[in-house]
């Protein structure tokens, strides 16, 4: 009997725990990629403003030609409701609180403060979706998000890393709004399709977001590094968009408590793919806490 009361078959809940693998990887790059397209205090390119809703804006300008060539239905209200609180956290919340965080903390330091996203979404979707699970799958849970904070506190005392920063309780609030925009989401997807739910929060939000991003578009956007431009094209298609494909759907066929652990993968391959973005390059302890991270995943997704 399977650990989540679930009526997907096997073969179903394990092609939604490789989506949700594939969209982790999607999110990963999202921590470099804003870096780079936000800049650093000391060197600030694209505002965190803008970039929040210039992404939000491209996103649902690929949703409305995404939504009309599949001549998709319009949402019922009570979906509406729903789409509104994943558009809260995935379009607003997250990406505007990441972003000004970024300019202050380094992606290697965002990406182990928001490892505990997991353990959030859990949570949320233990309360919202009422899914349950063995406690044993809890303590995988847990198990994982303790060698975050212990990778964390490593870091801290060999390298002077990851000591409190006043951008960790931005982080924090990220990850808050993440896990209701991830789990709201998951909840309205059996009725829309899981391609349908980015395409409408998205678009939802396009009133607010296409004229606002307008507005704010740089006065000096001829300065910008090209690379800035770089990140902000990817959070905008994949971030904000391509990226939920994958992940929406893992979550209705794998099960969102379960599926949502796969986002302790998320800071190490935030790592990786740091390393050629912006040149933090992650060492023997990283790679070593990153593969007992990547068990204790397994671990819970073999639980019965």
């Amino acid at each position: 009997m399977s650990t989540l009361t679930h009526p997907h078959s096997p073969s179903r809940q394990a092609a939604g725990f490789w989506l949700g693998v594939l969209g982790t990887a999607c999110f990963a790059v999202t921590l470099p990629a804003t870096r780079l397209a936000t800049g650093t205090a000391a060197d600030p390119q694209l505002s965190p403003l803008f970039v929040t809703l210039g992404r939000a804006a491209m996103a649902g300008l690929l949703s409305a030609a995404f939504l009309v060539v599949t001549r998709a239905a319009w949402p019922t209200a009570r979906q509406w409701r729903l789409l509104s609180m994943s558009m809260l956290g995935n379009a607003i919340g997250y990406p505007l609180l990441l972003a000004w965080a970024l300019r202050s903390v380094t992606a290697t330091h965002a990406a182990v403060v928001t490892a505990l996203l997991p353990l959030t979404t859990a949570v949320v979707a233990a309360w919202v979706l009422h899914q349950r699970a063995r406690p044993a799958f809890w303590a995988c849970a847990v198990l994982g998000s303790a060698l975050v904070v212990v990778f964390a506190w490593t870091r801290e005392h060999s390298q002077g890393g990851f000591g409190f920063e006043p951008a960790d309780l931005l982080l924090l609030g990220a990850m808050v709004f993440a896990s209701i925009g991830y789990v709201f989401g998951a909840k309205v997807t059996p009725e829309l399709g899981a391609e349908q739910v980015i395409c409408w929060v998205c678009l939802g939000a396009l009133p607010l977001t296409l004229p606002a991003a307008l507005w704010l578009w740089p006065a000096n956007a001829a300065d910008i590094r090209p690379s800035a431009w770089g990140g902000f094209l990817y959070v905008g298609s994949v971030s904000m968009w391509a990226g939920f494909f994958a992940w929406y759907r893992g979550l209705h066929w794998g099960g969102a408590l379960r599926v949502s652990q796969t986002q302790l993968l998320q800071p190490f391959l935030a790592m990786v793919f740091a390393w050629p973005l912006l040149g933090e390059q992650p060492d023997a302890v990283a790679i070593g806490f990153a593969l007992a991270v990547v068990a204790t995943v397994f671990v819970s997704r073999r639980l019965r």
